[in-house]
């Protein structure tokens, strides 16, 4: 039998690796994979739908159902998550003692769509006191001059977004005192130079993070899995087959990291932060799935549909292919 040629573009990540080493085969596929930067592997692959299969920013892909038809049908597989306290900086200079104090100031972002960014809004406004709407955005690159949306943003109403000057960078206007904050996935350059002109928004990143976990049980959803839609009518079973082989990956990735006989990573308390989060979080902390998963993702749609994002709210069922959200039962 001949195999179904795919070509799955996405991070290096210890949850997909055995995909990319081939010791975990999707059912009916040969899968190349490519190891992108996710801002590459998203901007091809909405700007120029050149894969079959990749990761995608949660957010674009919510915006790309708004097409006619939508270009991308996704997997509930979860790539990436990440709690996001720890992505607001501000100058040191700015007034802001604590997340209260954004209100009012001008925030860059790198894109006003991207999923951090909706996390960390949506965050700020239900438990800050800091309305989508009470802060002026900048946008544009971060370290490299010249970003642009990768999809198109229109939010309306009274939100305040604006570019940077072609020729600036994010990371040089928050250094500067030119921007109050920034609201970012990557940590910026001057913050890793030690740069004292620039600090974190919560001070202890990880309390804060682990009380926002405490008091509403949402891990942060980042990235997902999309299926290109001509594929996906073509071959409708190629959602199952995927989800089944990365839900492995995934399962294979967690049994090795957690290993006493030599660490996997240069993390000297790798062990010890497993048991830590199993013990805040649950043991299938990382799940995939549509069930275990579906109040983060109305959190984050209700958050995306708020900030003018989406036209209307979409359920989370929506959001996937059918056939990756049951399986057979013996």
């Amino acid at each position: 039998m001949s195999l179904l040629r795919l070509t799955f573009a996405c991070g290096d990540y210890d949850r997909t690796r055995a995909l990319e080493e081939g010791t975990i085969r999707p059912d009916g596929i040969k899968l190349t994979c490519l190891r992108l930067p996710v801002e590459e592997t998203f901007f091809r692959m909405m700007r120029h739908r050149e894969f079959e299969v990749a990761e995608m920013s949660l957010s674009s892909y919510v915006l790309s159902l708004q097409a006619d038809p939508a270009p991308f049908v996704a997997l509930p597989v979860f790539t990436s998550r990440m709690f996001r306290h720890g992505s607001l900086y501000c100058n040191a200079d700015a007034g802001i003692s604590g997340p209260g104090d954004l209100r009012g100031k001008l925030v860059g972002t790198p894109e006003y769509q991207l999923t951090a960014g909706v996390w960390v809004r949506g965050i700020l406004a239900d438990r800050h006191g800091v309305p989508v709407d009470s802060v002026r955005y900048l946008t544009g690159g971060q370290e490299t001059p010249g970003r642009i949306e990768k999809a198109a943003v229109d939010p309306g109403g009274s939100v305040d977004i604006s570019r940077i000057p072609a020729d600036r960078t994010l990371s040089d206007m928050l250094a500067e005192g030119e921007i109050d904050a920034l609201y970012t996935p990557r940590i910026p350059s001057p913050f890793v130079a030690r740069d004292p002109r620039v600090r974190r928004v919560f001070r202890d990143v990880v309390d804060a993070e682990k009380d926002y976990y405490a008091a509403t049980g949402i891990f942060p959803i980042m990235h997902v899995v999309v299926v290109r839609r001509d594929v996906y009518d073509r071959y409708p079973w190629v959602a199952q087959s995927l989800y089944k082989a990365l839900l492995l990956a995934k399962q294979e990735a967690f049994a090795s990291l957690y290993d006493s006989s030599a660490l996997r990573f240069m993390l000297p308390w790798l062990n010890q932060d497993l048991e830590q989060a199993a013990a805040l979080l649950g043991d299938d902390y990382w799940s995939y799935g549509l069930d275990a998963n579906a109040e983060t993702l109305a959190t984050f749609l209700r958050y995306h549909h708020e900030q003018g994002l989406s036209r209307r709210m979409w359920s989370p069922e929506e959001l996937f292919a059918p056939e990756s959200t049951e399986s057979a039962v013996i």
